[in-house]
């Protein structure tokens, strides 16, 4: 496919991967409609998504270190030298455990319904009908939602629902990031929260993801972009993906999700056009 599509998509990829509109639905999309009219794959929209997970650890590195550290201080015996005693109520030491549990059903699943993934997940007419219903949703959930809730609340309970919630982002067109913040919404989060935990449930998914893929590429023949061409799109991604999710945190302060919940509908109502005209093929 070359270089010029491959940073064309490393850019979709980067501007759309935290935005709740499903960044695999706007490779798969955008796909169609560039010179080799060819779906990008599975295996290249999970190794380019490193990129952009590298972003959200750039841009949380704080918390991250301050959850890591603290989740492993919980296994340390208390002594005079420490006399801090750190169990699972604290709160980053619960974070860190949410997302270890979380990410469970996204692994399972992920693993066990590879063939899906590959093929029928990858149908337009699915991606056109979920990127309505499930921007409904979105939209539902964020004017529903008490949005009260901080990250430091998050109960193991709604910690799984949202790990749970991710699993349906297995299906392009849902978003990952739309998906994991609509349960949070719905769960009384605020919009920062429902994002931050989102974000931060996704890192070790993705990377599993992505190099899973990256592993399984080897040896294949039929993939449409060289490792050259798909490690520029992820670097791009990466650049591209950290200067969004500085601007989705500052926007959500003060804004509800309701322009992207018409983007997703008017998207999906696009794709319907197009399907039914024959301007474009589902697989």
């Amino acid at each position: 496919m070359g270089f010029i599509e491959a940073i064309i998509l490393g850019l979709v990829q980067g501007l759309t991967e935290f935005l709740p509109i499903s960044s695999s639905a706007h490779l798969r999309i955008m796909g169609e409609f560039l010179p080799s009219a060819s779906d990008p794959g599975a295996t290249f929209t999970a190794i380019t998504q490193i990129g952009t997970e590298l972003a959200v650890i750039l841009y949380f590195r704080r918390d991250i270190a301050r959850i890591l550290t603290r989740w492993f201080q919980q296994f340390r015996k208390t002594t005079s030298a420490h006399r801090e005693s750190i169990t699972g109520s604290d709160p980053d030491v619960r974070l860190g455990w949410l997302v270890i549990i979380g990410t469970v059903p996204i692994v399972l699943v992920g693993y066990f319904a590879q063939e899906y993934i590959r093929s029928t997940f990858r149908s337009l007419w699915l991606v056109a009908t979920v990127l309505i219903v499930f921007g409904i949703i979105l939209g539902i959930a964020d004017y529903l939602g008490k949005r009260t809730r901080s990250i430091e609340q998050m109960s193991y309970g709604h910690g799984i629902a949202i790990g749970l919630a991710q699993v349906l982002a297995l299906v392009p067109g849902v978003s990952r990031s739309g998906s994991t913040m609509t349960a949070g919404l719905a769960l009384g989060y605020t919009r920062p929260a429902a994002a931050r935990f989102g974000f931060l449930l996704a890192i070790p998914a993705v990377f599993g993801s992505g190099l899973y893929e990256l592993v399984h590429s080897f040896g294949q023949t039929d993939e449409p972009f060289t490792y050259a061409e798909t490690a520029v799109a992820t670097v791009i991604a990466f650049i591209v993906g950290y200067g969004v999710i500085a601007a989705l945190m500052r926007y959500i302060e003060k804004r509800s999700f309701l322009p992207f919940v018409i983007y997703r509908v008017l998207l999906g109502a696009t794709l319907y056009v197009l399907l039914a005209t024959n301007v474009i093929q589902p697989l």
